[in-house]
């Protein structure tokens, strides 16, 4: 399974230099997960950006892999996580995501180079 943070999302949406690397993670929806905070950050900035219609569309992407929602659990994980890795709190969370539903974290967020069970990218 593979979860896909926000930074990957935007880079394949934009189709960046590192999109190449997201698009077949992204386009294998049924080893997808996604974290709700991953749809926040998307719609949010996309919203800002390009306005409803578009960020509604772009969610209705980001959905066609398994939504997971931020139980308790995760919480409390991904408190401990914060702790022990200095993570900001939606790093944390999507972070602890991953690791709960065994998969892989492709990102380009430098947060999290260097952590187990992360696939970064530098950002070019």
């Amino acid at each position: 399974m593979n979860l896909v943070d926000s930074s990957a999302w935007l880079e394949y949406l934009t189709d960046g230099k590192n999109a190449k690397h997201f698009a077949p993670v992204i386009e294998d929806t049924k080893n997808l997960v996604v974290s709700v905070i991953n749809i926040y950050e998307l719609y949010k900035k996309i919203y800002n950006e390009k306005g409803e219609s578009t960020a509604l569309q772009i969610i209705g992407l980001v959905q066609q892999g398994k939504v997971i929602d931020v139980t308790s659990d995760i919480a409390i994980k991904a408190a401990r996580i914060s702790n022990q890795f200095k993570l900001p709190l939606a790093d944390s969370i999507i972070y602890t995501t991953a690791i709960e539903n065994n998969s892989l974290l492709w990102t380009q967020d430098k947060d999290f180079e260097g952590l187990e069970g992360v696939k970064y990218f530098k950002k070019k």
